[in-house]
């Protein structure tokens, strides 16, 4: 394992969660960790905890969506602390209407906008630190429905993380030889708040075997702090119990449907 002293990690999504886990981590290992999000009092909040537990970190709300805050991110980030070293694509966001054939289509953008656009739009903005110092890690949260798409996420949300795993195969081919390591995680069902959006929140009792967000945290981490010459490309977290979700997906076939169109209880 390799120290990460001295390096600047941007993370997004880095108010809750995965995001919040990851950043911890990669602080307690000695980077200087960037927090983005929209959330500004989240963001404070981690920030708090990282600095007592003797990490330093930079709380920026931003809208990953907007390239405008990607570049005012990034503008801050180079006058305040350097190159960026590691880039964290972790902020998610999925639909309330899962079938297509009732999803609006501002629903199906703004899902496509923060799990694909963001990630393109902010690793275009590092890869200049990146390979002009001939090394960095860019690592981006996708998901198991890129691989097995079906309602629990959406149509728009598998299309997405789908998208976003093809583009982090993109990067990995293109760049690899200039020193860029591209990981795309893809962790299974987990106890996020983005559970709470679906339509059928799971129960407590059955978050429990899902994986948690210090879970996927770890695999980040090991993946970044491996020596630079070993790239973990793409990296399954999935619980070990599979749930019966089948009466979820039942539900969620019919969330957001006309009420002529759902079927009579």
């Amino acid at each position: 394992m390799t120290t990460l002293s001295g390096r600047t990690a941007l993370i997004t999504g880095a108010g809750s969660g995965m995001g919040l886990e990851t950043a911890r981590l990669l602080a307690q290992d000695g980077a200087t960790v960037v927090l983005l999000g929209r959330r500004q009092e989240a963001l404070d909040a981690v920030a708090t905890t990282i600095r007592d537990e003797g990490g330093t970190a930079l709380a920026l709300g931003a809208d990953v969506t907007s390239a405008d805050d990607v570049t005012r991110v990034l503008d801050r980030v180079h006058a305040e602390l350097g190159p960026v070293d590691v880039l964290v694509n972790n902020a998610g966001s999925s639909s309330t209407v899962l079938n297509p054939q009732w999803l609006p289509h501002d629903e199906w953008r703004q899902v496509i906008e923060v799990n694909l656009t963001a990630v393109f739009q902010l690793a275009q903005a590092v890869l200049p630190d990146m390979l002009g110092r001939g090394g960095g890690t860019i690592v981006t949260v996708s998901s198991l429905a890129a691989v097995n798409p079906n309602l629990l996420g959406g149509a728009a949300y598998g299309a997405a993380k789908a998208g976003v795993r093809n583009f982090m195969t993109f990067l990995h081919n293109t760049f690899r030889n200039q020193g860029l390591r591209a990981i795309t995680v893809l962790p299974g069902e987990a106890d996020t708040p983005i559970l709470d959006n679906r339509a059928r929140p799971p129960k407590p009792e059955e978050r429990a075997n899902m994986v948690q967000p210090e879970d996927v945290a770890e695999a980040i981490r090991l993946a970044i702090t491996l020596p630079q010459r070993v790239v973990l490309q793409e990296i399954v977290v999935a619980p070990t119990r599979q749930r019966d979700t089948s009466a979820d997906l039942e539900i969620s076939r019919w969330a957001g449907a006309p009420a002529d169109a759902a079927p009579q209880s």
